[in-house]
């Protein structure tokens, strides 16, 4: 009977794995891919190759530990390895929420045998880290260029040994916008000099322009930009034998007659083969700013991505094609998105709506996620506390056990589907009772807030669950075993939040700040199909 139970419990463990892997896998197991790559909120994102490893960094904004980076072999697999920025400075701004602000359009460059990140908060200035291995540790970040408004940098190291910054502007904090300067710096890219050149004012011809990359290849310079904005605009190559300028320009990738609206923003990577690929983001709403890849080719000095389908010069995104050869062949990857808990760290999908503080919560060598209920705020939106994930799929279901252990009058755990709009399900002690319902909220200037009549709950242990169907349409559901699933409150439609996709995840909140807090015992945390 023993041996029976151990063979099912590992057929459950391998059935549960196989349909978590399936959410979201752009790998079609035959020689081609599928975009996107990666069907998550991985925005504004930048890749570098090192020998046979690709590595990728994107944009975290408030989101905590800061600055993903994703490694690769064949760039279509990816995995989640670390976080470049533990903490994000300066602490006393980022101990709190801040939506949309924090770390925009990052650049990762791998120079000397290190690896470089330039990242800008457009309310401080240009900041650079490094790190002799991808995965860290990470330097401390250093205040490369400080000022409002200096956005999304990308250096360059010449052949000359020179080294130069390009970078953009945020309107919002400095005034100007849509044009790109191009900056000299030391050769150690600690400091970026206050001796800017413009070599492009968007506003001719390109409506918006941002997010430069800098590039050199047979004696041009080449900034990668794109233009016409975040949900509808496309990708513009300027390029110049001079690093100043001046610098032609011509558009190479857009939409055309595809569904891949705002095609742009990314990177160019050469594979140790010598073929060309680049890496853009499609804003997709409450879905976030997810990964596309594009084949590239080079005619007469101009980058050519996707396919010329209607064939008037400018490439178009592809849906399904041949990946890259990279030499070898290797397994199927994803992003991680479900946590058993059953390892004394957190998964790496998990980041926090501030800087963490050490009494939120802890992982523990006992199997389950301990949260606790010492965080009181007016409203959810602005609680540091939350832990989120980002959506991993158009399609998936998120399922939680819970075991709530409260000592205070208020204290609430529950599960969230987060944006400007939010919903979540609310398990809450009132006068010593557990009751359940669903509450929703809108942010516009101000938070207001709906809920459902609560559900008395007479266990404390509790099974919470969200589908989201396409559209990211939520439905919400709780179970005591496991098994049969009620419905809760009314189907809830995803939003998108300050600058990042709608987030998927956990909390614990108190109304009251006490020494000693309740605890929300988070045994796992499943997506599956």
């Amino acid at each position: 009977m023993r041996n029976i139970k151990i063979i099912l419990f590992l057929l459950s463990v391998c059935t549960f794995q196989k349909n978590s892997a399936q959410v979201w896998v752009p790998d079609n197991g035959d020689g081609t891919y599928t975009n996107p790559i990666i069907h998550a909120d991985y925005s504004d994102p930048d890749v570098v190759r090192a020998g046979d490893d690709y590595y990728m960094t994107a944009s975290s904004f408030n989101c905590n530990p800061g600055l993903p980076i994703l490694h690769s072999k064949d760039l279509v697999n990816w995995k989640i390895v670390g976080y470049a920025l533990s903490k994000q400075p300066p602490f006393e701004t980022y101990d709190k929420v801040q939506h949309g602000n924090g770390v925009w359009a990052p650049s990762i460059n791998y120079h000397n045998n290190e690896f470089y990140i330039y990242y800008p908060d457009p309310d401080f200035g240009i900041y650079m880290i490094k790190a002799k291995k991808a995965e860290g540790p990470w330097s401390e970040p250093l205040l490369v260029k400080a000022g409002k408004g200096l956005i999304d940098p990308s250096p360059l190291w010449d052949t000359d040994g020179k080294a130069y910054l390009v970078h953009a502007f945020a309107g919002s904090r400095a005034q100007i916008k849509s044009l790109l300067v191009v900056c000299t710096m030391n050769s150690e890219g600690t400091v970026v000099n206050n001796d800017e050149v413009m070599v492009i004012d968007g506003h001719d011809g390109e409506g918006t322009i941002e997010g430069p990359k800098f590039y050199k290849r047979n004696g041009y310079y080449f900034i990668f930009a794109p233009a016409g904005g975040v949900p509808t605009g496309w990708q513009t190559v300027l390029r110049s034998k001079n690093v100043f300028g001046p610098y032609e320009k011509k558009k190479v990738l857009e939409q055309g007659s595809t569904a891949i609206n705002g095609p742009h923003q990314g990177a160019w990577v050469t594979t140790q083969t010598g073929e060309d690929w680049f890496f853009h983001f499609q804003d997709k709403g409450a879905y976030g700013r997810i990964v596309h890849l594009q084949p590239m080719k080079w005619v007469n000095d101009w980058p050519v991505m996707g396919e010329d389908f209607d064939k008037n010069g400018i490439g178009e995104p592809v849906t399904t094609y041949k990946k890259p050869n990279v030499g070898k062949k290797y397994p199927i990857e994803i992003p991680a998105a479900s946590d058993e808990f059953n390892e004394p760290k957190l998964g790496l999908q998990w980041q926090w709506q501030a800087n963490k503080q050490i009494n939120w919560g802890f992982p523990t060598s006992l199997g389950y996620l301990n949260l606790f209920c010492n965080t009181t705020t007016p409203n959810i939106f602005n609680a540091p506390n939350l832990l989120l994930q980002k959506f991993p799929a158009e399609e998936f279901t998120a399922t939680t056990k819970v075991t709530f252990n409260p000592r205070l009058n208020g204290e609430s755990t529950g599960l969230i589907v987060m944006g400007l709009d939010y919903s979540y399900l609310c398990f809450k002690n009132d006068n010593g009772k557990l009751y359940l319902n669903q509450k929703t909220g809108t942010f516009s200037n101000v938070v207001s807030e709906t809920e459902t009549k609560p559900v008395l709950i007479e266990s404390n242990t509790i099974y919470l669950r969200v589908k989201i169907k396409k559209g990211g349409i939520c439905s919400f559901f709780y179970s005591l075993d496991d098994k049969k699933y009620e419905p809760v409150g009314k189907d809830f439609t995803a939003k998108e939040g300050r600058w990042i996709g709608a987030k998927v995840g956990l909390f614990a909140l108190g109304e009251v700040v006490k020494n000693d807090s309740g605890n929300a015992a988070v045994d796992w945390f499943r997506i599956t199909k």
